[in-house]
C-alpha cells in the first residue's frame, strides 16, 4: 500500500503546503490520493480534501485507538492508489514524554516511510547536524528524505544541498523557494479555512505547480510505492439501522464547517441523512427535520451575515422551544447564545441559550479534554459506555451570563469547556458544548444522537410546529 508521512522538524515549517501541493500535483497525474491529518484538526482536513478531491480523515491517538487507527486507515485507504499523512507539529513532538502521541509514533504504527519538511530561512550548513539528529534520535522511524522549505534563492539551496549530502546519506527531494504566491493566510485558530476562502481551488492550483516544478514527485512516488506492506485492519460496518430514512439538517457554510467526515458517515449509518443548510443564505430551515447538528466553525468572523438572517433565527430558537434535538459543538454553540461579542462590537445570535459569547485575545480553551457524564445528559447511553468521554476544544471564546440555574452535560476531568468545571449546556432536548467529540471509540456520538432524536419523534409522534416566519419588525433577541 503507497504511503507517505509528511512531518516536520518543527511547526510552521510548512508541511500543509507541502501536502497539500503534492495530494493536487499526484491528483493531476492521475493518482487516488486518500488524505490523512494527525490530531484533532479541522482546517488542514478542508484544505486537504479539497486539494485531494477525496475525503480527509483524522488519525487522533487521544480520541482513538490504536486498532481504530488502523482501522480508519486501512477502510480509507483500500480504494486509494496512494496515501498522504500530514503529521502535526514536530516530528517528535506531543505532550508525552514518551512520545507515543508523536507524529513519529504514529508513522511507526503506519510503517510509513517519513519525508522531513525543514524550514531552511535563516541556516545554511546547520541543516546537516538537524537532520543527523533527526534521523539518529529513533531509529525505527524510516526518515527517507528531506524537503526544504522556504529557500530563499539558487545559491541558498545549493549550500543546503552540499551540507546534507557531505555529512549525510538522506536525499534532498526538493527545494520550494520562498513565496508569497503559496502562502495561506491564517487567523486567530491558524489557516483560514478552504470552505471560506474563495480563491481556494487557485491558491491549491499555485501551490501544486511549485510543487510539481520544484520537488521529486518520481522519486516521492517510488518512496511511496516501497513502503514494507502492512497487515489492514477493517472496522465492522454497522448494518443500516432498520426502518424508515429520517433527516437531520447539518449547518454548512462559511460561518460552520468545521466536521468530521467520518461523524457524518455515521449519522447516515445509524439512518439520519444529513440535510444541508446555509445559515447565512436560507431564510427557513430544510423541511421534515428530526433533529439539528451546528457544528464549529467561524461564526464570529460571520456574525453580521448571521444577524441579519433573522428568520432562520427565530425559526430555530422556536425548534429549541419545541423540542427539536439539537447538538451544538463550539461555534455552533455560540450561534446558539443571545449574542457574539468581538472587536468591540455585538450582534444578536439565535438566543436559544441563555448566555452571551465573547471573544478573547488569547485561548480560553486549548487542547484535549476528558469529559464525565452528569444525570443532565439527554441522550441514552451506549452499550459499554463508561461515562468518560475524549474530545478536543480550541476556542476563544468565553460565555458570559450564564443562569445560575444552568444545567450541564458534562463535568470536566481535563479541559476548560464552559466554566472550566462543566461543559455542554442542555436546554430543551438541546445540548450544546465548546467540546468536539469524535464518532470512534466505545462511546460513538453519532450513534447516541440518532437513538435521542428517534426517541424524540416517538414521544411526540407529529412534526413539531416550527414558526417559518419572522414579525415584521423588530429584533427580539
Amino acid at each position: 500500500m503507497s504511503r507517505l508521512f509528511i512531518s516536520a522538524a518543527r511547526k510552521s515549517s510548512g508541511k500543509t503546503t507541502v501536502s497539500l501541493g503534492l495530494c493536487a500535483a499526484l491528483r493531476a497525474r492521475g493518482r487516488t490520493v486518500q488524505p490523512f491529518k494527525k490530531g484533532p484538526d479541522f482546517i488542514d482536513p478542508l484544505w486537504l480534501t479539497a486539494a485531494a478531491g477525496t475525503p480527509c480523515h483524522n488519525l487522533d491517538r487521544h480520541m482513538m485507538s490504536e486498532q481504530d487507527i488502523l482501522s480508519l486507515y486501512g477502510e480509507q485507504a483500500r480504494s486509494a492508489d496512494i496515501c498522504v499523512i500530514e503529521g502535526n507539529k514536530g516530528l517528535f513532538d506531543g505532550m508525552s514524554t514518551d512520545g507515543h502521541d508523536s507524529s513519529a509514533a504514529l508513522a511507526r504504527l503506519l510503517a510509513a516511510p517519513v519525508v522531513l519538511v525543514i524550514d531552511a530561512e535563516g541556516i545554511t550548513r546547520g541543516v546537516a547536524p538537524l537532520v543527523i539528529g533527526y534521523r539518529a534520535f529513533d531509529p525505527g522511524v524510516d526518515i527517507a528524505g528531506v524537503i526544504l522549505n522556504k529557500v530563499a534563492n539558487s545559491r541558498h539551496e545549493t549550500k543546503l544541498r552540499n551540507a546534507i549530502e557531505a555529512y549525510t546519506d538522506l536525499p534532498v527531494l526538493g527545494a520550494i523557494y520562498r513565496s508569497p504566491d503559496i502562502q495561506i493566510l491564517e487567523r486567530h485558530l491558524g489557516l483560514i479555512p478552504a470552505n471560506e476562502a474563495a480563491e481556494s481551488q487557485a491558491k491549491i492550483a499555485t501551490i501544486a505547480a511549485a510543487v510539481a516544478a520544484q520537488v521529486n514527485i518520481d522519486r516521492l512516488t517510488a518512496i511511496a510505492d516501497a513502503a514494507p506492506r502492512m497487515r489492514i485492519m477493517h472496522r465492522p460496518i454497522p448494518p443500516t439501522a432498520p426502518g424508515p430514512r429520517r433527516r437531520v439538517g447539518v449547518a454548512r457554510d462559511a460561518a460552520f464547517g468545521f466536521y468530521y467526515h467520518d461523524d457524518l458517515e455515521s449519522l447516515s449509518a445509524n439512518g439520519f441523512d444529513p440535510i444541508y443548510f446555509n445559515t447565512l443564505k436560507d431564510r427557513n430551515l430544510p423541511p421534515r427535520l428530526d433533529g439539528l447538528f451546528i457544528g464549529g466553525g467561524f461564526p464570529e468572523t460571520h456574525m453580521d451575515g448571521l444577524q441579519a438572517n433573522f428568520e432562520l433565527r427565530v425559526e430555530i430558537r422556536a425548534a429549541v422551544a419545541c423540542g427539536l434535538p439539537i447538538y451544538a459543538e463550539c461555534g455552533g454553540l455560540m450561534y446558539l447564545s443571545r449574542s457574539i461579542g468581538w472587536q468591540g462590537r455585538r450582534c444578536s445570535m439565535v438566543g436559544a441559550v441563555e448566555a452571551d459569547a465573547v471573544m478573547h485575545g488569547r485561548p480560553k480553551g486549548k487542547g484535549y479534554v476528558v469529559l464525565e457524564e452528569t444525570e443532565h445528559t439527554p441522550w441514552p447511553a451506549a452499550a459499554g459506555a463508561r461515562g468518560r468521554i475524549a474530545a478536543h476544544e480550541f476556542h476563544f471564546a468565553a460565555l458570559e451570563n450564564l443562569p445560575g440555574n444552568a444545567r450541564f452535560a458534562y463535568r470536566i476531568l481535563r479541559g476548560q469547556g464552559i466554566t472550566g468545571r462543566h461543559d455542554g449546556i442542555v436546554t430543551a432536548n438541546t445540548l450544546a458544548s465548546f467540546s468536539h467529540q469524535r464518532s470512534v471509540g466505545v462511546e460513538p456520538w453519532p450513534a447516541r444522537f440518532a437513538a435521542f432524536m428517534r426517541r424524540c419523534a416517538a414521544e411526540r409522534n407529529a412534526p413539531i410546529p416550527i414558526k417559518t416566519s419572522a414579525p415584521s419588525t423588530g429584533d427580539p433577541f
